[in-house]
């Protein structure tokens, strides 16, 4: 069983694309079922995220999620343009959500806030 967690900097970002996005809760959902979980629990490959460079360690692993599939935006697919960056901890079996963007915002994460993350850890 896979445990999630998210910072509550994720909890603003998430409620502020909630806000363009009516879909994004239900799609949320079913990624982490879908993907997350078929990946950490059934070891299905994926291609739907990637490891952030220089922010993995021993006991855990930074993604970024570059395949979100938002039924809000139509014609696009998994290339919604809706980045998650989350972190992997095995031995935990914790997956926490530390970011959420669209690519139209910003070309790229918060990696100041991805490293104070990865201090605590």
């Amino acid at each position: 069983m896979i445990n999630y967690k998210t910072l509550p900097e994720f909890d603003k970002d998430f409620k502020a694309l909630l806000k363009r996005y009516r879909t994004l809760e239900s799609d949320f959902e079913t990624f982490k079922k879908y993907t997350i979980e078929t990946f950490y629990e059934q070891k299905t490959p994926t291609t739907a995220f990637v490891p952030v460079e220089g922010f993995c360690g021993e006991k855990y692993v930074s993604n970024k999620v570059r395949k979100f599939a938002c039924k809000s935006l139509p014609g696009r697919g998994s290339q919604s343009g809706i980045r998650i960056i989350f972190v992997w901890q095995e031995s935990l079996r914790l997956v926490t959500f530390v970011e959420m963007y669209f690519k139209g915002d910003k070309p790229e994460e918060d990696r100041i806030r991805l490293r104070e993350f990865v201090k605590l850890l």
